[in-house]
């Protein structure tokens, strides 16, 4: 049994998994997601109490159209594993990946997911150059000294190499990490009977309809004051 995202039902024993769920998020993306839905409510909340004419409803229209997306953008992204399936949850979609479907992930400027023919972005895994540059600043101190790390500094993902979970590697910038240690779980996983099936993708209802509404009803009230 499952839920709409595809994870395990609790109440299903055959259906928990052998090991604890990996979830992955960019925690700077979500910090930065509450304090602008903090600093968001707090300008419509006082638009509402102290707008005269339109002004009020103007706000609340605002409310959707700005505060969703913010949320969709900054604290939906979430990548989800356990040992029967990869599930990518992306500002206005959830992407749920057996890992027999999975043909590749890939660290560039993006994170990029290939499954079922297709392409799909991690958003809730973020390339930063800035940490791949200081990544390869300490493999290259690292090679110095002879540390046996420095066999594993390419700032390339390589499927073959990983970083076991729970030992950050400082010669790897954190997404690269995940990324292998994504494909290690793929390639321990693919031939499991329960990682089998076909990739399903959901698009998020709850974030883009009351968001084409408020814009509409906000576009609307706007002609009406002009």
């Amino acid at each position: 049994m499952t839920d709409s995202d595809g994870r395990p039902d609790p109440g299903s024993a055959a259906s928990e998994p052998k090991y604890a769920e990996r979830v992955y998020r960019s925690v700077p993306g979500v910090i930065s997601g509450v304090l602008l839905l903090g600093v968001a409510a707090w300008l419509i909340t006082d638009a509402m109490l102290t707008g005269t004419g339109r002004t009020p409803w103007v706000a609340l229209a605002c409310a959707p159209v700005f505060m969703l997306p913010v949320l969709a953008y900054t604290i939906r992204p979430t990548v989800l594993a356990d040992e029967r399936r990869l599930l990518v949850r992306n500002p206005f979609r959830t992407v749920h990946v057996p890992w027999a479907s999975v043909e590749g992930l890939r660290a560039g400027y993006s994170v990029e997911l290939f499954a079922g023919g297709k392409k799909y972005q991690v958003w809730a895994v973020p390339v930063s150059l800035r940490a791949r540059k200081k990544a390869t600043r300490a493999a290259s101190r690292a090679a110095a000294a002879d540390d046996p790390r420095a066999s594993r500094s390419s700032s390339l993902v390589n499927p073959m190499r990983s970083v076991r979970a729970g030992q950050p590697d400082p010669t790897k910038a954190w997404s690269d990490q995940v990324v292998n240690t994504l494909l290690e779980i793929a390639e321990r996983n693919a031939g499991n009977p329960d990682a089998a099936g076909p990739v399903v993708v959901r698009w998020c209802w709850w974030i883009i309809a009351p968001t084409a509404i408020g814009l509409v009803t906000l576009v609307t009230l706007i002609i009406a004051t002009n």
